[in-house]
């Protein structure tokens, strides 16, 4: 039988050596686990790995300017655009994935005006894996810094989180997300190396949203808010953000059927 964890990891790794922190350094190991992968990818389909390196820092930027602009425009921008220069301190915590999807996708486009050898869905058809993979790698280090914590709850393996000061069990969302990220990573890994699923053009691209932006829509029901402004909203900004991607997704993997039935 199991019984309620009090969680209570310091978010810093060597608080008295180094200010190295669990979040940085999950989040970091998300860019060299799929720069691993997709060199591996180009290799593969016979593409330039020198392309690997700039696609790396168009993706790199993008995501972290996306993921900062989308928190402080989609959650707090009253405040952000009062205090435009509170932007720029990432440090500070506040980014959001659905910015950082946005982000992805403009760096990809700039990427393939630059290097057409490649092209815009060929790049973010391969690109979803290692995005599900290191999405899972940052809800870990949202564990380690006890935040977007889950609702109350009874279940035996509810998490106090000590951090919070609340006494309270909740669920652990994030592990709840980081286990679904890894399973749609197997998933996507599978289709692309054993289905062959990139040969169609926004195939793999259609199924990340779907299952990525589904579940965080399924999972937004037991999790706190992240600001004040949602507790009066039937569906939370997670949930209404992730809608259109859903729809979007649905329709670039619909489209795709259609590609392989004409094959």
């Amino acid at each position: 039988m199991f019984a309620v964890i009090h969680w209570n990891v310091n978010p810093e790794i060597f608080p008295d050596l180094l200010p190295i922190r669990w979040y940085g350094l999950l989040f970091m190991s998300g860019f060299v686990f799929g720069y691993y992968l997709l060199e591996k990818v180009f290799k593969r389909e016979g593409k330039a790995v020198t392309l690997l390196d700039s696609l790396s820092m168009y993706v790199g930027i993008g995501t972290i300017a996306g993921a900062r602009l989308g928190h402080c425009l989609f959650y707090e921008p009253a405040y952000y655009l009062s205090n435009p220069i509170e932007i720029l301190k990432i440090w500070e915590g506040g980014l959001a994935s659905h910015g950082a999807v946005v982000g992805i996708l403009l760096a990809n486009y700039l990427y393939g005006k630059k290097y057409p050898q490649t092209g815009f869905f060929w790049v973010t058809d391969r690109l979803v894996m290692v995005v599900a993979l290191a999405a899972t790698l940052i809800r870990l280090g949202n564990l380690m810094n006890s935040e977007i914590v889950g609702s109350p709850t009874n279940l035996p393996w509810g998490f106090v989180f000590e951090r919070l000061g609340d006494g309270i069990p909740r669920h652990p969302s994030q592990l709840y997300e980081a286990l679904f990220y890894l399973i749609s990573f197997g998933i996507l890994f599978r289709a692309y190396w054993k289905n062959d699923a990139g040969k169609y053009p926004g195939r793999m691209f259609g199924m990340f949203l779907m299952l990525i932006f589904g579940f965080r829509f399924v999972i937004e029901f037991i999790k706190d808010v992240q600001v004040d402004f949602e507790k009066s909203m039937a569906l939370n900004m997670g949930q209404w953000l992730s809608l259109p991607l859903i729809l979007v997704g649905f329709w670039l993997w619909y489209r795709s059927k259609s590609q392989i039935k004409g094959a």
